[in-house]
């Protein structure tokens, strides 16, 4: 089986290729330059920046399936107007300039990494795939642009489309937030936090329990024309998960118990409360979708995968 993957040089993209390694798959990979890094058994295909005229066409010949990482997840120093655009440019637009061409070339799926925020910032029951979409930002909704535009394409050719919509990803040289902690938790002695009294119930998923999905997903017959949620097995307060990194470091640690209303008032205070309010929330996903449809279950614990970070360090 040929596989293209876009986002190859990214935290998902370098764990999916040394998995993908491992298995019996062709390799073939869209860079904006060369990787002096990347394995050997990879092929490099050089396109320069992604734009959305691109013309793929001469790699996408023989090609059976698309993984697409690839996308625009920052945005700096540009106006709050600007910022759906630029976001729709890579997420919503190159992904189906992509997508388009691979149907014409007869590639069979196309799986797309979306987010778990086209369904929404926070909840007080488990997301499902079939929830109606609530998009709050703007990157959340150029993945939701993206989908319909997608499963659109589906009905008019024979590509077959696969959705997985993760939550947050956690592992060795994960950027964001969870890197913050990790680096945090790896300090000698790591600074008092004020998260100790946060009670929120929050779905993460490691690494390679999502590149183990995505790559069922390029697979499995089951999973053509189908959105995903998934998760670990369990799911914690952003307390918890604090503690479960510094037990992994062997750091004893001092979580302040701060009340989350006056947090959220000082973070008022910065013009920050939107985002306080997203951090102390709860979001929780249901993959048993992904388990009834395609037999899947998350292949490592949350421990087994901070154990393995540790390692890494």
């Amino acid at each position: 089986m040929k596989i293209l993957l876009t986002g190859a040089t990214g935290f998902i993209g370098k764990a999916l290729i040394q998995e993908l390694l491992t298995k019996d798959f062709k390799l073939f990979a869209l860079l904006r330059h060369k990787a002096d890094d990347f394995p050997n058994e990879v092929k490099q295909f050089i396109v320069g920046d992604f734009v959305n005229h691109s013309d793929y066409s001469s790699v996408l010949d023989d090609i059976d399936c698309i993984i697409h990482l690839a996308g625009k997840a920052h945005i700096i120093d540009k106006t709050k107007g600007s910022i759906l655009e630029d976001f729709r440019l890579v997420n919503t637009n190159l992904t189906l300039n992509l997508a388009r061409q691979a149907a014409a070339a007869g590639v069979k799926r196309f799986v797309f990494l979306s987010s778990i925020g086209v369904n929404g910032n926070q909840n007080t029951k488990p997301f499902l795939e079939d929830d109606i979409p609530n998009p709050q930002e703007s990157y959340a909704i150029s993945k939701h642009e993206a989908e319909l535009g997608l499963f659109e394409l589906a009905k008019k050719t024979n590509l077959e489309i696969t959705i997985i919509r993760p939550p947050l990803v956690y592992g060795a040289n994960a950027p964001g937030n969870f890197g913050r902690l990790l680096n945090w938790a790896n300090k000698k002695y790591p600074a008092p936090l004020p998260l100790g009294a946060v009670n929120n119930s929050r779905s993460l998923v490691a690494i390679d329990n999502l590149v183990d999905f995505i790559i069922t997903c390029a697979v499995h017959k089951n999973s053509a024309n189908e959105v995903f949620l998934i998760s670990d097995r369990e799911n914690l307060s952003t307390t918890q998960l604090l503690k479960k990194i510094a037990d992994a470091f062997n750091k004893k640690i001092f979580l302040l118990p701060v009340p989350v209303r006056m947090m959220i008032f000082a973070a008022g205070l910065l013009g920050k409360k939107a985002d306080a309010i997203r951090l102390f929330s709860s979001l929780e996903v249901d993959s048993s979708k992904a388990k009834e449809l395609l037999g899947w279950i998350p292949k490592v614990t949350m421990d087994e995968q901070l154990i393995k970070i540790t390692k890494n360090l």
